[in-house]
């Protein structure tokens, strides 16, 4: 049912299971899988993780950077005839949207699938819960230093398309100074851990 996408009366043949009895036995699986790995992925960073992502962050030039931020697109292939206007974007298929933010060792501690009818990435961060602690005042306290500016928030590493908000650091299209030549290709270049976190999701 989950590698497939196929509803629990269609398994009764191969398992031999009813469907309420497939839909226990789906539950308990992620039930335990969520035991298993819930420690350790789709969570918060602890101190300990922040301590990590911002020292390799500050090595590789970007203090105060918590991690890559992007969208991924996947085509739902047995997505039922009923939700595929739901589910249509400007791929023409349907697709589920996943919202990540990754590590340079590819750890994704922050995961969001969009809703029915948000099939863009700006769509996505309006109604992500990513920058709800800091919203609230709950973000952690990172301080750290460029040009001699002194800030308290952290920040994530985006493409173009997200708005200039103070916690993203887009990229720059059209580099015209020596400054903005130098920074680009550093920040694609970071950039590139959450293409490679889902690149080996996409290969699994």
């Amino acid at each position: 049912m989950l590698a497939y996408g196929c509803s629990a009366d269609s398994t009764d043949e191969y398992c031999r299971l009813g469907e309420s009895i497939a839909l226990e036995c789906l539950r308990k699986f992620c039930f335990v899988i969520e035991a298993v790995y819930g420690q350790w992925y789709l969570r918060s960073p602890n101190l300990a993780d922040l301590y990590r992502l911002l020292h390799k962050a500050s090595r590789r030039g970007f203090p105060g950077m918590l991690g890559s931020l992007d969208c991924m697109h996947w085509e739902w292939k047995n997505c039922p005839k009923a939700w595929v206007g739901q589910f249509t974007g400007y791929k023409h298929k349907p697709t589920v949207v996943l919202e990540a933010v990754a590590s340079y060792d590819t750890w994704i501690w922050h995961a969001f699938f969009g809703v029915a009818g948000w099939n863009i990435d700006i769509n996505m961060l309006a109604c992500s819960p990513l920058f709800n602690d800091v919203v609230n005042g709950v973000s952690p306290h990172i301080q750290y230093v460029v040009n001699e500016n002194e800030y308290n928030l952290g920040y994530y590493l985006a493409d173009g398309i997200y708005p200039r908000w103070a916690t993203l650091v887009k990229t720059i299209s059209q580099p015209d100074t020596p400054k903005k030549r130098l920074f680009a290709p550093k920040q694609e270049a970071y950039r590139k851990d959450v293409k490679r976190a889902f690149g080996i999701l996409q290969a699994q």
